[in-house]
């Protein structure tokens, strides 16, 4: 297996769009480079915004898209925040289908790997006025993946940015948008010197409330055994809605566990880690599914989280989303849509 993002599928489908004629027609055609001007808005002013969903082998040997309607849904909030006309959730639906169906003999019937596809919207007209653009560009790739940080949930290390914070209130933290991505990798390089794999962010304004994990969302567990607390981060404009999180908070409490939604200060991460009450922490993402932390570092402490292992609740978290992403356990209405071979000839 490649690294995460580098080999990509035969196919990509793309869109355009222009005052006058709105999207035009899905096209499905080979991957390949495409045509950029040196003044394309979209280079110049960040004008882009994406998504990223998964398909995964069911236990019949078709294929499945996890909770592609939530996905289309945050491509159009995305979109709205960065002036780009939304694409409408049939067209998006349409899009994924062909892509996954076109492409889906590529993702071998191996557990544990899946296809992951990465909508893109874009400003694509040659200009540099400060202005948002007069047409833009909807692509679709894809790739065979296993999971982000390992194909097992390894526990990671992980590093508090003392100094740099991910997203502000009123900026564009809750959505997916391109620019919000490249200036956490000087945090990243950070943290990869300090030992650690991912950025712990805390909040913009006190530096003290825990936000994200890298580009993920973060979960601590409370307590152990049934009835165990599985807490979140409220969203609040600075957090982005991940779906994965949305899913873990409604299985959580089919598994039995108590489903929270508050602040957690880095301090006390660090007190109720100490006295037990924090028994795991994990983060959550279409990339990197459940990954459960060992380690903190932040300034000149260091704790361990729980035994520094991928803890019980976790696990059950972890293995409970696979399952119902693969089709080994039922799902809530709509979440697995199924991928229909294209039609012959």
């Amino acid at each position: 297996m490649t690294e995460f993002g580098e080999s990509f599928t035969a196919h990509m489908v793309t869109s355009h769009w222009t005052a006058e004629g709105g999207w035009s027609p899905l096209r499905l055609e080979p991957h390949a480079p495409i045509p950029m001007p040196p003044t394309m808005v979209g280079l110049h002013y960040g004008q882009v915004v994406f998504e990223g969903l998964k398909a995964h082998r069911q236990i019949d040997g078709s294929l499945g898209l996890f909770r592609a309607p939530e996905h289309a849904a945050r491509l159009s909030d995305s979109a709205r925040r960065l002036s780009i006309p939304p694409l409408a959730e049939p067209m998006f639906l349409e899009a994924v289908h062909l892509l996954a169906a076109a492409d889906q003999d590529a993702l071998p019937h191996e557990p544990g790997l899946s296809l992951y596809l990465r909508p893109l919207l874009f400003a694509s007209d040659p200009s540099l006025a400060l202005r948002p653009a007069r047409t833009y560009t909807f692509l679709l790739t894809a790739f065979v993946t296993g999971g982000f940080f390992a194909d097992g949930p390894e526990p990671v290390p992980v590093w508090v940015s003392p100094h740099h914070t991910r997203a502000a209130p009123g900026g564009t933290g809750d959505v997916k948008f391109a620019g919000n991505y490249a200036p956490t990798y000087l945090a990243q390089e950070q943290a990869r010197q300090a030992g650690c794999r991912q950025v712990v962010w805390l909040d913009s304004s006190e530096r003290r409330w825990v936000e994200e994990l890298g580009g993920m969302n973060i979960f601590f567990v409370r307590g152990t055994g049934p009835g165990a607390q599985v807490v979140t981060p409220p969203l609040g404009g600075t957090l982005l809605p991940g779906v994965t999180r949305d899913a873990l908070l409604t299985l959580a409490a089919r598994l039995g566990y108590q489903p929270r939604e508050e602040r957690v200060a880095v301090d006390e991460w660090q007190e109720e880690c100490a006295a037990g009450t924090i028994s795991e922490t994990f983060a959550s993402g279409t990339a990197a599914v459940v990954t459960p932390v060992g380690r903190v570092r932040y300034g000149d402490a260091e704790w361990k989280v729980g035994s520094g292992g991928a803890g019980p609740v976790t696990l059950a978290l972890r293995e409970a989303l696979i399952a119902v992403q693969t089709g080994r356990m039922p799902s809530p209405e709509g979440w697995v849509r199924p991928v229909a071979p294209l039609p012959v000839g």
